[in-house]
Protein backbone atom coordinates (compact mmCIF):
# COMPACT_ATOMS: atom_id res chain seq x y z
CA UNK A 1 0.00 0.00 0.00
CA UNK A 2 2.83 2.31 0.90
CA UNK A 3 4.21 1.67 -2.25
CA UNK A 4 1.19 2.53 -4.46
CA UNK A 5 0.61 5.50 -2.72
CA UNK A 6 4.60 6.42 -3.08
CA UNK A 7 3.81 5.72 -6.75
CA UNK A 8 0.51 7.70 -7.15
CA UNK A 9 2.26 10.87 -5.81
CA UNK A 10 5.60 10.42 -7.79
CA UNK A 11 3.17 9.65 -10.93
CA UNK A 12 1.15 12.72 -10.15
CA UNK A 13 4.39 14.86 -10.61
CA UNK A 14 5.24 13.61 -13.59
CA UNK A 15 1.86 14.35 -14.86
CA UNK A 16 2.35 18.06 -13.48
CA UNK A 17 5.19 18.28 -15.15
CA UNK A 18 3.71 17.49 -18.46
CA UNK A 19 1.24 19.49 -18.40
CA UNK A 20 3.26 22.48 -17.68
CA UNK A 21 6.60 21.73 -19.72
CA UNK A 22 4.78 20.06 -22.61
CA UNK A 23 6.33 17.19 -24.14
CA UNK A 24 9.97 16.39 -23.09
CA UNK A 25 9.13 16.56 -19.23
CA UNK A 26 8.18 13.11 -19.13
CA UNK A 27 11.94 12.53 -19.20
CA UNK A 28 11.80 12.96 -15.24
CA UNK A 29 9.44 9.89 -14.92
CA UNK A 30 12.55 8.01 -14.30
CA UNK A 31 15.00 9.66 -12.15
CA UNK A 32 11.66 9.96 -9.88
CA UNK A 33 11.28 6.16 -9.79
CA UNK A 34 15.32 5.89 -9.35
CA UNK A 35 15.40 8.01 -6.59
CA UNK A 36 11.88 7.77 -5.22
CA UNK A 37 11.64 3.98 -5.14
CA UNK A 38 14.96 2.79 -5.77
CA UNK A 39 14.52 0.95 -9.13
CA UNK A 40 16.84 0.49 -11.82
CA UNK A 41 16.81 1.96 -14.70
CA UNK A 42 15.99 -1.28 -16.28
CA UNK A 43 13.37 -1.44 -13.64
CA UNK A 44 11.94 1.98 -13.90
CA UNK A 45 11.85 2.80 -17.44
CA UNK A 46 8.83 0.16 -18.62
CA UNK A 47 6.89 2.09 -15.85
CA UNK A 48 7.81 5.50 -16.98
CA UNK A 49 6.67 4.44 -20.29
CA UNK A 50 3.06 3.46 -18.90
CA UNK A 51 2.73 7.23 -16.99
CA UNK A 52 3.82 9.08 -19.87
CA UNK A 53 2.48 7.10 -22.34
CA UNK A 54 -1.05 7.46 -21.07
CA UNK A 55 -0.53 10.83 -20.27
CA UNK A 56 0.22 11.55 -24.14
CA UNK A 57 -2.45 9.79 -25.20
CA UNK A 58 -4.82 11.64 -23.20
CA UNK A 59 -3.07 14.77 -24.86
CA UNK A 60 -3.22 13.44 -28.49
CA UNK A 61 -7.11 12.63 -28.17
CA UNK A 62 -7.12 16.58 -27.02
CA UNK A 63 -5.49 17.46 -30.09
CA UNK A 64 -6.77 15.79 -32.20
CA UNK A 65 -10.28 17.04 -31.38
CA UNK A 66 -8.71 20.46 -32.42
CA UNK A 67 -7.64 19.06 -35.62
CA UNK A 68 -3.82 19.85 -34.68
CA UNK A 69 -2.37 16.50 -34.76
CA UNK A 70 -0.81 15.30 -38.09
CA UNK A 71 -1.85 12.12 -38.07
CA UNK A 72 0.21 10.63 -41.02
CA UNK A 73 3.61 12.08 -39.70
CA UNK A 74 2.90 10.84 -36.51
CA UNK A 75 2.09 7.24 -37.86
CA UNK A 76 4.91 7.07 -39.67
CA UNK A 77 7.23 7.69 -36.95
CA UNK A 78 5.21 6.50 -33.94
CA UNK A 79 4.63 2.97 -35.87
CA UNK A 80 8.64 3.19 -36.71
CA UNK A 81 9.52 3.89 -33.27
CA UNK A 82 7.25 0.97 -31.84
CA UNK A 83 8.93 -1.88 -34.37
CA UNK A 84 12.52 -0.60 -32.12
CA UNK A 85 11.31 -0.25 -29.22
CA UNK A 86 11.59 -3.36 -28.13
CA UNK A 87 15.36 -3.56 -29.44
CA UNK A 88 16.09 -0.57 -26.83
CA UNK A 89 14.21 -2.91 -24.07
CA UNK A 90 16.38 -5.77 -24.98
CA UNK A 91 19.11 -3.75 -24.57
CA UNK A 92 17.72 -1.84 -21.64
CA UNK A 93 18.23 -5.97 -20.03
CA UNK A 94 21.97 -6.21 -21.30
CA UNK A 95 23.66 -3.72 -20.22
CA UNK A 96 24.31 -2.99 -16.73
CA UNK A 97 22.50 -0.65 -14.45
CA UNK A 98 25.84 1.81 -13.94
CA UNK A 99 26.29 2.30 -17.66
CA UNK A 100 22.20 2.42 -18.04
CA UNK A 101 22.46 5.14 -15.36
CA UNK A 102 25.30 7.36 -16.86
CA UNK A 103 23.40 6.91 -19.97
CA UNK A 104 20.28 8.24 -18.99
CA UNK A 105 22.02 11.03 -17.01
CA UNK A 106 23.91 12.39 -20.59
CA UNK A 107 20.36 12.41 -22.14
CA UNK A 108 18.85 14.20 -19.34
CA UNK A 109 21.91 16.71 -19.34
CA UNK A 110 20.97 17.57 -23.13
CA UNK A 111 17.52 18.06 -22.60
CA UNK A 112 18.85 20.64 -19.82
CA UNK A 113 21.21 22.52 -21.65
CA UNK A 114 19.02 22.42 -25.18
CA UNK A 115 15.77 23.89 -23.13
CA UNK A 116 18.40 26.60 -21.72
CA UNK A 117 19.50 27.50 -24.71
CA UNK A 118 16.32 27.60 -26.46
CA UNK A 119 15.30 30.00 -23.33
CA UNK A 120 17.82 32.51 -23.74
CA UNK A 121 17.37 32.70 -27.73
CA UNK A 122 14.09 32.86 -27.67
CA UNK A 123 11.75 32.03 -30.54
CA UNK A 124 13.41 33.13 -34.21
CA UNK A 125 10.90 32.75 -37.06
CA UNK A 126 12.17 31.24 -40.27
CA UNK A 127 12.23 33.38 -43.30
CA UNK A 128 10.30 32.33 -46.17
CA UNK A 129 13.32 30.91 -48.01
CA UNK A 130 14.12 28.77 -44.64
CA UNK A 131 10.77 27.18 -44.97
CA UNK A 132 10.81 26.27 -48.19
CA UNK A 133 13.79 24.57 -47.62
CA UNK A 134 12.43 22.16 -45.31
CA UNK A 135 11.97 19.10 -46.49
CA UNK A 136 8.35 18.64 -45.01
CA UNK A 137 6.43 20.87 -45.88
CA UNK A 138 2.35 22.00 -45.74
CA UNK A 139 0.56 21.90 -49.25
CA UNK A 140 -1.27 24.96 -48.67
CA UNK A 141 -3.97 23.88 -51.04
CA UNK A 142 -4.54 20.64 -49.01
CA UNK A 143 -3.53 21.81 -45.51
CA UNK A 144 -1.37 18.46 -45.77
CA UNK A 145 2.16 17.64 -45.48
CA UNK A 146 3.66 17.41 -49.28
CA UNK A 147 5.24 13.48 -48.78
CA UNK A 148 8.63 13.39 -50.19
CA UNK A 149 11.42 10.86 -49.67
CA UNK A 150 13.89 13.70 -47.67
CA UNK A 151 10.54 14.10 -45.49
CA UNK A 152 10.08 10.45 -45.00
CA UNK A 153 14.23 9.79 -44.48
CA UNK A 154 13.57 12.51 -42.02
CA UNK A 155 10.67 11.03 -40.47
CA UNK A 156 11.67 7.51 -40.55
CA UNK A 157 15.30 8.41 -38.39
CA UNK A 158 13.07 10.39 -36.29
CA UNK A 159 10.84 7.37 -35.52
CA UNK A 160 14.28 4.49 -34.80
CA UNK A 161 15.89 7.26 -32.69
CA UNK A 162 12.81 8.25 -30.05
CA UNK A 163 11.94 3.93 -30.15
CA UNK A 164 15.39 3.14 -29.39
CA UNK A 165 15.58 5.10 -26.30
CA UNK A 166 12.03 5.06 -25.21
CA UNK A 167 12.84 1.04 -25.07
CA UNK A 168 16.52 2.07 -23.84
CA UNK A 169 15.82 4.51 -21.05
CA UNK A 170 12.30 4.48 -20.58
CA UNK A 171 12.02 8.12 -22.33
CA UNK A 172 9.01 8.94 -24.42
CA UNK A 173 11.24 10.98 -26.70
CA UNK A 174 9.58 14.09 -26.95
CA UNK A 175 12.67 15.84 -26.71
CA UNK A 176 13.88 14.12 -30.13
CA UNK A 177 10.44 14.66 -31.71
CA UNK A 178 9.80 18.01 -30.95
CA UNK A 179 13.16 19.53 -32.46
CA UNK A 180 13.38 16.99 -35.49
CA UNK A 181 9.54 18.49 -36.12
CA UNK A 182 10.46 21.88 -35.81
CA UNK A 183 13.03 21.52 -37.83
CA UNK A 184 12.20 19.64 -40.94
CA UNK A 185 8.89 20.66 -41.42
CA UNK A 186 7.08 24.29 -41.38
CA UNK A 187 4.09 23.06 -39.24
CA UNK A 188 3.05 25.44 -36.40
CA UNK A 189 4.41 25.18 -32.65
CA UNK A 190 0.93 23.40 -31.39
CA UNK A 191 0.61 21.33 -34.10
CA UNK A 192 4.04 19.85 -33.63
CA UNK A 193 3.96 19.54 -29.80
CA UNK A 194 0.05 17.54 -30.56
CA UNK A 195 1.78 15.53 -32.84
CA UNK A 196 4.35 14.46 -30.75
CA UNK A 197 2.33 13.81 -27.84
CA UNK A 198 0.56 11.22 -30.63
CA UNK A 199 4.19 9.41 -31.43
CA UNK A 200 5.10 9.25 -27.71
CA UNK A 201 1.91 7.31 -27.24
CA UNK A 202 2.00 5.37 -30.22
CA UNK A 203 5.54 4.27 -28.89
CA UNK A 204 5.35 3.73 -25.87
CA UNK A 205 2.64 1.05 -26.46
CA UNK A 206 5.80 -0.57 -28.24
CA UNK A 207 8.20 -0.31 -25.39
CA UNK A 208 5.43 -1.66 -22.84
CA UNK A 209 4.08 -4.52 -24.83
CA UNK A 210 8.02 -5.46 -24.72
CA UNK A 211 8.79 -5.18 -21.53
CA UNK A 212 5.61 -7.08 -20.09
CA UNK A 213 6.47 -9.61 -22.52
CA UNK A 214 9.31 -10.13 -21.21
CA UNK A 215 8.32 -9.66 -17.41
CA UNK A 216 9.72 -6.42 -17.05
CA UNK A 217 6.96 -4.31 -15.71
CA UNK A 218 6.30 -4.06 -11.65
CA UNK A 219 2.52 -3.59 -12.47
CA UNK A 220 1.90 -2.69 -8.60
CA UNK A 221 4.23 0.75 -8.94
CA UNK A 222 2.87 1.23 -12.98
CA UNK A 223 -0.56 1.29 -12.58
CA UNK A 224 -0.91 3.60 -9.68
CA UNK A 225 2.48 5.81 -11.12
CA UNK A 226 0.39 5.89 -14.82
CA UNK A 227 -2.85 7.28 -12.84
CA UNK A 228 -1.40 9.62 -11.11
CA UNK A 229 0.24 10.81 -13.84
CA UNK A 230 -3.06 11.33 -16.15
CA UNK A 231 -5.27 12.63 -13.40
CA UNK A 232 -2.48 15.53 -12.67
CA UNK A 233 -1.70 16.42 -16.32
CA UNK A 234 -6.17 16.51 -17.04
CA UNK A 235 -5.98 18.99 -13.78
CA UNK A 236 -2.52 20.46 -14.65
CA UNK A 237 -3.48 21.56 -17.95
CA UNK A 238 -6.20 24.12 -16.61
CA UNK A 239 -3.23 25.98 -15.04
CA UNK A 240 -0.45 25.68 -17.35
CA UNK A 241 -1.85 28.77 -19.56
CA UNK A 242 -1.36 30.86 -16.23
CA UNK A 243 2.28 29.79 -15.20
CA UNK A 244 4.13 28.54 -18.56
CA UNK A 245 6.80 30.62 -19.70
CA UNK A 246 10.37 31.15 -19.73
CA UNK A 247 10.65 31.20 -15.78
CA UNK A 248 9.40 27.85 -15.75
CA UNK A 249 11.36 26.07 -18.88
CA UNK A 250 14.76 27.58 -17.04
CA UNK A 251 13.73 25.84 -13.60
CA UNK A 252 13.07 22.77 -15.74
CA UNK A 253 16.13 22.72 -17.24
CA UNK A 254 17.62 24.30 -13.59
CA UNK A 255 16.02 20.64 -12.04
CA UNK A 256 17.20 18.41 -15.17
CA UNK A 257 20.58 19.74 -14.82
CA UNK A 258 20.91 18.81 -11.37
CA UNK A 259 18.88 15.22 -11.43
CA UNK A 260 21.68 14.49 -14.42
CA UNK A 261 24.57 14.99 -12.31
CA UNK A 262 23.17 12.85 -9.28
CA UNK A 263 22.18 10.28 -12.01
CA UNK A 264 25.72 10.13 -12.79
CA UNK A 265 27.70 10.53 -9.54
CA UNK A 266 24.66 7.35 -8.63
CA UNK A 267 25.63 5.33 -12.13
CA UNK A 268 29.10 6.27 -11.65
CA UNK A 269 29.11 4.63 -7.82
CA UNK A 270 30.70 7.81 -6.34
CA UNK A 271 26.94 8.14 -3.66
CA UNK A 272 25.76 4.57 -2.61
CA UNK A 273 22.12 3.72 -3.99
Amino acid sequence: MEVSLIGLALGAIVGLILALTGAGGGILAVPLLVFGLRLSIMQAAPVGLIAVGGASAIGAVLGLREGLVRYRAASVIGLIGMALAPVGVRLARIVPNGPLTVAFSVVLAYVAVRMWLQVRRGAVPATEAQRASLPCVLNPAEGRLAWTMPCARALAATGAVSGLLSGLLGVGGGFVIVPSLTRFTNLATRSILATSLAVIALVSIGGVAAAAAQGSVNWAVALPFGLGAVVALVAGRRIAARVAGAHLQRAFAITSGAVALLLLARGMGWVSA
